[in-house]
């Protein structure tokens, strides 16, 4: 039976982008930014017509330097209604943080492959499940949502392709427990359309596509691809990172989550609505990556520059 929710519709037309760089893209970048960085990135976010924003994350600032202080983070944001802010908490500790700030979308996170969870967060998969159901028992009591992150949903960087029907019972379960919709995350940026389409075709057995999301790395160069493929089969709900923010710590020197920039382009270009404003998407783009002394791995950022200073 297949896993449903009737309070999530998506319109076919409308694609959902959360925007993942100041949690996911952030925690893998080797330059240290200040608070006030981390903040003002933010700000920037917020006047692209970004619905959906990932802070950071609820965790030792020993072990994740560059998430330090994320719920005080969260704290200091201006309110704003029709913007959807949430911190990754991956324990009970981490949601009590984002609770005391009246943090109203939290995420946990594991993974489709035992030894990648194991490296990870030392624990098994089921073990995962335990560690986080205190998470989504006292969510439920706040009226707080829970997003679930589902790692390596094609291959492990520990013990290589993952049997697809591993990851739609671990999504499925997720979506079960509690959480009202499913990131599925290309980890390593190894997969190809065929193998994501099998991906996706084994998670629709078990559950409704309005409920899951795609995030993609760009390891390789397939997040676009990989995307285009997952948008014939009905996902409308997309991770991605301003800049192309984050690198994949399984590939050295390889870039990391598909930047918000190339996914912008080919969603509008294919006649989706994404409420974005391009003008401030860039500025956000081009301040972030000024900030960290970077190049800007997005292709469409780079174009829409060179058009611009010609």
């Amino acid at each position: 039976m297949k896993t449903t929710n009737q309070t999530t519709s998506n319109h076919d037309n409308f694609v959902k982008i959360v925007e993942v760089g100041p949690r996911d893209g952030l925690q893998n970048e080797k330059t240290p930014l200040t608070f006030e960085d981390r903040r003002n990135l933010i700000l920037d976010l917020m006047k692209t017509g970004l619905k959906n924003i990932e802070v950071g994350s609820c965790v030792s600032a020993k072990w994740v330097p560059q998430m330090a202080e994320s719920d005080q983070l969260y704290a200091s944001l201006p309110h704003d209604e029709d913007i959807q802010f949430s911190l990754l908490t991956p324990n009970l500790k981490g949601f009590e943080s984002a609770l005391a700030v009246g943090c109203k979308e939290v995420a946990v996170f594991t993974a489709a492959s035992e030894s990648f969870t194991q490296k990870n967060i030392n624990c098994s998969i089921e073990e995962s499940f335990e560690k986080f159901a205190d998470v989504l028992q006292l969510a439920q009591q706040h009226d707080i949502k829970v997003r679930g992150y589902v790692s390596c949903i094609v291959d492990c960087p520990y013990e290589g392709p993952i049997d697809p029907s591993k990851v739609a019972e671990v999504s499925a379960k997720l979506i079960d427990l509690g959480c009202y919709e499913v990131s599925l995350g290309e980890t390593i940026g190894t997969a190809t359309p065929d193998r994501v389409a099998k991906v996706w075709n084994a998670c629709f057995e078990r559950i409704e596509p309005q409920l899951l999301a795609g995030h993609f790395h760009n390891t390789y160069g397939m997040a676009i691809a990989n995307i285009y493929q997952s948008l014939t089969q009905g996902i409308r709900i997309f991770d991605s990172s301003i800049a192309g923010l984050g690198g994949c710590p399984y590939a050295k020197g390889a870039s990391g989550n598909v930047s918000t920039e190339d996914l912008f382009y080919l969603l509008s270009n294919m006649g989706y609505e994404t409420g974005i404003d391009l003008d401030a998407l860039m500025l956000a783009s081009r301040n972030i990556s000024q900030v960290l002394q970077r190049n800007n791995p997005s292709n469409y950022a780079n174009a829409y520059w060179q058009k611009k200073c010609a």
